[in-house]
């Protein structure tokens, strides 16, 4: 019987009949950032942005009797199977969440064309899939899972065995994002123990850690969507089986606004546009230190399905991560002269950029929602230490979450 590493080897020359292999490419900005010599897999690269239809591809090629092939999907999964289904002149139902970005939904349509039909159903992601899997029962439609399937598991391995052929060798370090393991599994079971392995989730979404305090695939009580490609509630089956192994010294979690600040890092340094979570495992270098110093880092950027509309989203979330903007809720006097005395206050390089103000008949003070840009967030430091001497009152929200899901 064929290995597994076999297996992944005939997935990827099977594939050149479809895409070409995605680049991996060094990085001379990363690399001398972090003393290491750090090449990214591209895999937003690919026809879809995404390494996704690697796995969708090698399972629709192994089952040439199926017909109909149905998937439940947000976003890059479903841009996969709708790219195959047209391949393969197959018919797929493709479930999505009516929160679905349009921009989501029009670019699978473009990618699957009348191969596939597109059911917008439930508000989560939970309920989709239960509509995808009612749907399968009824029609006796071939179910494609996004990672916890052998034959998908085995499509995804074939990108480590592209990095090895490109590289000419098994890297020393290997970072990937986690979402439900389908990547991450993959890549380990083809190289195996020969090389280092960092796999990283958003912090809202640490499926593969909580499966391994637990032993076993645990649901999260809560996801953050924020980076949609990875929050994944609980990791797959058969995905953890092979991960289980792994250690928790090996995995990383890192909060959705951290990354923020790599996706714009890379867009505006390297002219590369990275989803969330295809910005993981490049923000995850900030974490390693020393550990890589010197050695060859494969860096798996898994994703580029963005919508520029997020953008301001994205710059607002890395500029508070960051700290250089914050919003806080000040107790202003109710008198003429008052919010000029504020301003005086602010330095020269201090930018309000949100101002909420609504004087109340019949009170000394107010309340004002201010938010404000600096260059230095050694200027807020300042800012505070003349409010605290003129005996002003203020609440500092930026990270308050519930606050600031409300008023920001």
């Amino acid at each position: 019987m064929d290995s597994f590493q076999d297996k992944a080897r005939a997935a990827a020359v099977a594939m050149r009949e479809v895409f070409l292999e995605t680049p991996l490419l060094r990085n001379a900005h990363l690399s001398e950032r972090f003393g290491a010599d750090v090449w990214l897999k591209r895999e937003d690269l690919s026809p879809v942005r995404s390494y996704k239809l690697r796995g969708a591809f090698n399972a629709m090629r192994k089952r040439p009797e199926a017909e109909l092939f149905v998937a439940a999907s947000a976003g890059n999964h479903a841009q996969g199977v709708a790219f195959m289904c047209r391949q393969f002149g197959k018919k797929g139902v493709i479930f999505m969440p009516v929160t679905t970005p349009d921009q989501k939904i029009q670019k699978t349509r473009m990618f699957g064309g009348d191969a596939v039909e597109l059911v917008m159903t439930g508000d989560y992601f939970d309920d989709t899939l239960a509509a995808a899997q009612a749907f399968c029962a009824e029609k006796g439609g071939h179910f494609l899972s996004p990672f916890d399937d052998e034959d998908v598991i085995e499509g995804q391995a074939s990108v480590a065995v592209e990095t090895e052929g490109q590289l000419g060798r098994v890297p020393d370090h290997v970072v990937i994002p986690v979402g439900g393991g389908g990547l991450g599994s993959g890549v380990l079971s083809y190289f195996g123990n020969d090389c280092q392995y960092t796999f990283v989730e958003p912090r809202g979404g640490a499926c593969l850690q909580a499966a391994l305090r637990a032993g076993h695939p645990v649901p999260l009580e809560r996801v953050d969507n924020f980076a949609d490609g990875a929050a994944v509630a609980k990791i797959g089956e058969k995905t953890f089986a092979r991960l289980k192994g792994v250690g928790l010294a090996n995995t990383l979690t890192i909060s959705e606004d951290r990354v923020c600040t790599t996706m714009l890092e890379m867009l505006n340094v390297e002219g590369v546009v990275l989803e969330p979570a295809g910005a993981l495992a490049v923000d995850a270098l900030k974490d390693l230190g020393q550990s890589i110093r010197g050695r060859t880092v494969v860096c798996v950027t898994s994703g580029g399905n963005f919508d520029f509309e997020r953008l301001p989203e994205v710059k607002e979330r890395a500029q508070r991560y960051s700290g250089v903007k914050k919003y806080f809720i000040l107790r202003l006097p109710q008198r003429p002269g008052a919010l000029k005395d504020f301003l005086g206050f602010l330095g020269p390089e201090d930018d309000i950029a949100r101002f909420e103000y609504l004087k109340k008949s019949a009170r000394n003070f107010g309340s004002v929602l201010i938010g404000i840009e600096t260059s230095d967030p050694v200027h807020f430091d300042e800012l505070f230490r003349k409010l605290d001497a003129h005996g002003y009152t203020y609440r500092d929200i930026t990270d308050d979450e519930v606050l600031a899901q409300f008023l920001i």
